[in-house]
């Protein structure tokens, strides 16, 4: 299949308005873990969004603790290397070998950066990772201006085709920038959390850079089956249980603004979650939304969002029950904000 596709800014690169995120494939037993995972069904979930036409995956090295980059590595292996998805993950979360349920640390010092690209790109099984990003700001002290000169310099050295940062501030990025053009962002965007389409969604706009969206779907609170019962199921060791909006009174208003949204997915024979990934992708500014799963079933529920368009009087819609349910903070409207 064929999808929409989008300029990563002014990278010279296209990717479909939908990537498939590989947080959850890392697997249990660390500390933002979404529980136990099966690697074949991990492996089986990509192939079905890649037989679907989603052209990149989203990883990271911390995710699973290099596990998630050695199962999207497998998957790669069994495809022809002219026909792999572009492989886009991230450095500057640093675990605790002997303590893997320990907060990973924000480092970003050069040798730190180079340390764990060769690590990534030895997990993954590739000459050149496509798009690398800074994961989190430095929190050791080190200035921005010294970790994004050795992402230069990884991408003078062929390792990496790509330069990105992800959960940095428009301060940040105004700094990275001034040494060399930042490639992508990568924020947190959806129904609830839109803070980045105040600030750094239109500064990427203005600068060509690119913006890959992550938790588009709230991390399953948009979805259409989740509700309050589904907290209690979750894994021992699922992040979620710890997170503010999974837990009241965030929970019950994120949970009815889910709820306003089934009008508009009955009416295009879609689902919620493909409702909610479009809103997010509807921002001017916005490339693509990485959106995870864990079976070929999950990918079906959303990767409709590739497709549908919500006209002006469905994103009023949706507005309305952002301010009448009172779920999250941000910007409300797309059109709105962008005139």
């Amino acid at each position: 299949m064929s999808l929409p596709k989008r300029p990563l800014g002014s990278s010279g690169v296209e990717i479909t308005t939908v990537g498939f995120g590989a947080w959850a494939i890392g697997g249990g037993g660390w500390a933002y873990s979404w529980g136990p995972q099966d690697d074949a069904a991990s492996i089986a979930t990509m192939r079905h969004a890649w037989e679907l036409g989603i052209t990149w995956i989203d990883t990271a090295a911390v995710y699973g603790l290099g596990h998630s980059e050695e199962v999207v590595g497998r998957f790669l292996r069994e495809l022809p290397a002219s026909e792999w998805p572009l492989v886009f993950t991230k450095c500057g979360l640093v675990w605790d070998e002997q303590n893997p349920m320990a907060e990973p640390r924000r480092v970003l010092r050069p040798e730190s950066i180079r340390r764990e690209c060769d690590a990534s790109l030895r997990r993954l099984g590739v000459e050149r990772i496509d798009l690398y990003q800074f994961h989190w700001p430095d929190e050791t002290g080190t200035p921005v201006e010294d970790s994004w000169s050795e992402m230069v310099r990884l991408l003078e050295q062929g390792k990496i085709r790509m330069a990105g940062v992800s959960n940095f501030d428009v301060p940040l990025l105004q700094r990275c920038e001034a040494i060399r053009h930042v490639d992508s962002l990568q924020p947190p965007f959806s129904l609830i959390r839109r803070q980045a389409a105040e600030c750094e969604i239109p500064w990427c706009l203005e600068h060509k850079t690119g913006v890959i969206c992550y938790s588009p779907m709230e991390s399953g609170l948009l979805t259409d089956n989740f509700t309050a019962e589904s907290v209690a199921r979750l894994a021992p060791d699922d992040w979620r249980r710890r997170a503010p909006q999974f837990q009241e009174p965030n929970l019950s208003r994120n949970i009815a603004l889910r709820d306003a949204l089934r009008p508009i997915a009955q009416r295009y024979s879609t689902t919620v979650a493909a409702v909610a990934v479009t809103w997010t992708i509807a921002w001017p500014g916005v490339t693509g939304a990485i959106v995870g799963a864990r079976s070929p079933q999950q990918v079906d529920g959303w990767i409709g969002a590739a497709t549908l368009s919500l006209t002006t009087a469905d994103l009023e819609e949706i507005a309305a029950a952002i301010e009448r349910t009172g779920a999250g903070t941000g910007p409300t409207m797309p059109q709105l904000q962008h005139a």
